[in-house]
């Protein structure tokens, strides 16, 4: 797996970071993306290059098909090719559905879906032409369950829907030796939640703990490796048995 490389959105804090962090210390080439997040950046990026690995960080709009193709033009320049997609860019709203704007609305789709479809268009191709080629999409726990949600509704319909475009994309890209799965993350600390919150949480949690950012990093590391090749257009659920 040494010298593959891996396009990772929102790849430069939280579980994207994590991934990034992991598959460089596994002899991957990372090129990770971000929006707002500049200093992460610039951290992440030197950590990796501290530590030997390969790295590139690029800023990127990835809501918008201009910029996703100006991203992937600039890796593909960089490392010569795309071997992995990892979309974990994915922003989250807390808006009761009765007191949600038409902004508020589509932000939700044009962060959280579209990008999986525009990033994975554009680099499907290269990925046919070589014979070889993992995407892995975010989902949400429960999300396979369509259960009502009030607070954060095109959020929650957002990552349905990833689940049946991971399922489509599997079946159509499966004959040319492709991979495309679904993570669906329950409650992982990231850092951006405070600690009363998070013993909340655990209450809920039949394994007693919250995840961590590593946890999903890890199953990443494995849906791209040769010994997941035959798993295609699955949805792991990593919760600890939350939402299940």
């Amino acid at each position: 797996m040494e010298n593959r490389v891996a396009l990772i959105t929102g790849g430069v804090r939280g579980i994207g970071g994590a991934i990034a962090r992991m598959l460089a210390g596994k002899g991957w080439h990372v090129a990770a993306s971000y929006r707002t997040s500049h200093n992460k950046a610039a951290a992440l990026l030197a950590e990796i290059q501290s530590a030997g690995g390969t790295a590139a960080i690029v800023r990127a709009d990835v809501s918008n098909p201009a910029e996703v193709e100006d991203l992937v033009a600039q890796v593909e320049a960089r490392f010569g090719r795309i071997d992995a997609l990892i979309n974990a860019a994915g922003p989250y709203r807390r808006v009761h559905l009765l007191e949600e704007t038409a902004v508020g609305w589509h932000s939700m789709f044009d962060n959280n879906l579209h990008p999986v479809f525009y990033l994975s268009r554009r680099v499907a191709p290269g990925m046919i032409e070589r014979k070889w080629g993992r995407i892995v999409n975010f989902s949400m726990a429960n999300a396979d369950q369509q259960v009502g949600q009030p607070y954060i509704t095109a959020h929650y319909i957002a990552k349905v829907a990833i689940l049946v475009l991971t399922r489509s994309l599997a079946k159509a890209l499966a004959p040319h030796g492709i991979t495309v799965n679904a993570i669906s993350p329950g409650f992982i600390e990231t850092g951006s939640l405070p600690m009363d919150e998070i013993s909340n949480m655990v209450k809920n949690i039949p394994a007693g703990y919250v995840g961590r950012p590593e946890d999903a990093a890890s199953l990443v590391a494995f849906l791209l490796s040769d010994d997941a090749a035959y798993i295609n257009g699955a949805n792991i659920h990593l919760s600890g048995a939350w939402g299940v």
